[in-house]
């Protein structure tokens, strides 16, 4: 039977990421040995990593002045890089959810947070809007997308200040002004390679500034002058996000994955609305993530739970219980799920729905 791969992460890779570097496990680069037992310092290591700060910056446009990093430590050791490096006063923070909490508590370890809105009240169901960010805030600091609760800002935020990204779950699912950031950052496993990598990208002219003395490994000048070799990288993780940025370029870039998650998503989303027996948990249509579709059963038809979770197991459809804190169900859609998972999942429901 065919499985539907929907778990949030690690997730689904696409087909090609996995053949190819399973070949590459097994005879890289002609050498008649593994990428995991080579010299990251090797000229055709380098060669990965030269093609793969190439592809991202090719797919995503980004401007002069600009550097692409594959660093360690996952986006939550970003939570502190950022404050570390960037961080001299005060910093600005979105909080909208589990993940932009873990980064404010890193940042009030290096000045002043300020909470510039917050939607918790309801269990972070919705984005915030009207806030307004301090003209002296050092950054504005966002998480564009929000794995657990299903909500995601899909738009370059405008502000006065310089400019975060946490994109650790929606990064190369849409196009974006890397013009507008000074920085942004993504953990590896929702839409690029195995979990152990991070991607930055970082304006060079935001660096530098020497607030404070920095460890070396936390600088992000340190990585900027190694070039990501600083120390031995994850090399199976970057030779993987290398096979997935020649996918995307493969499938049309960054616009066509955006078309085919907005296809995916709405084929989702239609049926949550339309079907009695389930309700999406964001209620405003231009919060709702494309990503990661949140929904619980309907209200008085809670017990019905455990029994549409075993169909859908019978189904071959993985990884769609929800998180604890919202409960229900949660289809993590990244880029490398084909829309063909998304149709029997939709099937499924309507089947449930049938029965009950």
């Amino acid at each position: 039977m065919k499985k539907h791969n929907f778990f949030a992460g690690p997730s689904i890779l696409s087909e090609f990421t996995k053949d190819e570097t399973a070949k590459a496990v097994m005879n890289f680069a002609g050498m008649d040995l593994s990428v995991m037992e080579v010299s990251h310092r090797s000229k055709e290591f380098v060669a990965v990593v030269d093609e793969a700060v190439a592809l991202v910056k090719e797919l995503l446009e980004v401007p002069e002045g600009y550097e692409v990093l594959f660093l360690q430590g996952g986006a939550s050791m970003q939570f502190c890089m950022v404050p570390y490096n960037l961080l001299n006063k005060k910093a600005a923070y979105l909080n909208t959810g589990a993940w932009a909490k873990k980064a404010i508590k890193e940042g009030k370890f290096f000045g002043e947070v300020v909470e510039v809105a917050s939607s918790a009240d309801a269990n972070f169901n919705y984005i915030p809007k009207g806030y307004e960010v301090p003209a002296d805030a050092d950054y504005f600091h966002f998480t564009s997308n929000n794995t657990i609760f299903g909500t995601q800002m899909s738009f370059d935020p405008e502000v006065s200040v310089p400019l975060i990204g946490d994109m650790s779950s929606d990064i190369f699912s849409r196009p974006i002004d890397i013009s507008k950031y000074d920085l942004i950052y993504a953990g590896a496993q929702k839409n690029l390679a195995p979990a152990g990598v991070a991607l930055v990208i970082v304006k060079t002219a935001a660096l530098g500034k020497e607030f404070r003395p920095i460890p070396t490994m936390l600088d992000y000048n340190t990585h900027v002058k190694g070039q990501s070799m600083f120390n031995t990288p994850p090399c199976i993780a970057i030779y993987a996000a290398l096979q997935t940025l020649k996918w995307y370029k493969q499938r049309g870039g960054i616009a066509a994955m955006q078309k085919d998650n907005v296809e995916k998503a709405a084929l989702l989303y239609d049926e949550l609305d339309r079907n009695s027996l389930f309700k999406a948990v964001v209620p405003a249509k231009e919060d709702r993530s494309v990503m990661n579709i949140c929904f619980v059963m309907s209200e008085g038809k809670e017990a019905l739970e455990a029994d549409f979770l075993a169909l859908a197991s019978e189904k071959g459809i993985l990884g769609i219980k929800g998180h604890r804190s919202v409960g229900g169900f949660r289809a993590s859609t990244y880029n490398a799920l084909p829309k063909e998972s998304v149709q029997v999942l939709v099937d499924t429901m309507k089947e449930f729905e049938s029965k009950n």
